[in-house]
């Protein structure tokens, strides 16, 4: 008995001491991997010091620059340290305004997913007095979409209750070959396509103030058929993102570029 629970132990203590190893090799492995992405130095405290701030990300497929294991690393003349994850995504773009008005320096993030509509990942943080805080973006505005009868389209901003219409006479062809009409006739009710940002920078609104412009992009009958765009201004107030205002473009058409 004394014997069986001897290699028992024994089996036991080399099964633990195998899981360890592997942990460990894979932590390593994933630490070798581990690249520096974008390196500032910003004083984004307030303390007119400035902070050292590290992008760092594991690659996944070199010829494309896709990461994961995004973070960021903030560190102080004082040795002290913050630590900021994010989603997975290709090279990563860090812009820095004080946004929020508190005399520090805000950090805006982009992380591109090089999906449809050229959509990226944004994130916004400030770090005043070295307490880093999610200040969460502006959500993309909320747009109802429709096709109508006779190579036509409307959208309605439900932030602003603004409608807008396109005429699409243009893309005839194309979309009664798609099969998204027939004789000018709609098949069957169909929405456009209203992406998420491809863009969110800092502009200036209000005299000095400093908000963001975030552009959407407005697909057809699929996501290469761009009719448009929409341009949204906002500004950070009260603790929390006011729409100002809203522009829509069109994006002309040449036949055989869709």
């Amino acid at each position: 008995m004394k014997k069986e629970m001897f290699f028992l132990v024994s089996a036991f203590f080399f099964m633990s001491m195998t899981a360890i190893t592997v942990v460990y090799a894979v932590e390593e492995e994933a630490k070798e991997k581990s690249k520096v992405i974008a390196e500032s130095e910003v004083d984004i405290s307030g303390d007119g010091l400035a902070e050292n701030i590290v992008v760092k990300g594991t690659l996944l497929e070199e010829n494309e620059s896709l990461y994961k294991n995004i973070t960021i690393h903030i560190s102080d003349p004082n040795g002290h340290n913050q630590k900021i994850d994010l989603e997975d995504g290709f090279k990563p773009k860090l812009t820095f305004r004080d946004l929020n008005r508190d005399g520090a320096q805000d950090i805006l993030v982009a992380v591109p997913t090089h999906g449809s509509g050229g959509v990226s990942n944004y994130y916004l943080y400030t770090a005043k007095d070295f307490q880093v805080t999610d200040l969460t973006v502006p959500d993309p505005l909320v747009v109802q979409s429709q096709f109508l009868n006779g190579y036509k389209a409307k959208i309605t901003i439900e932030n602003n209750h603004k409608t807008y219409k396109f005429n699409l006479k243009n893309r005839a062809e194309d979309y009664e070959s798609t099969g998204l009409y027939f004789q000018g006739k709609m098949n069957e009710p169909t929405e456009l396509m209203i992406h998420a940002y491809s863009k969110l920078e800092p502009v200036k609104v209000r005299g000095k103030k400093v908000g963001l412009k975030g552009t959407q992009q407005i697909s057809g009958a699929y996501d290469a058929d761009v009719i448009g765009r929409i341009e949204s201004t906002w500004v950070f107030q009260n603790g929390k993102w006011e729409l100002l205002r809203t522009k829509v473009f069109e994006t002309s058409y040449e036949k055989g570029k869709e």
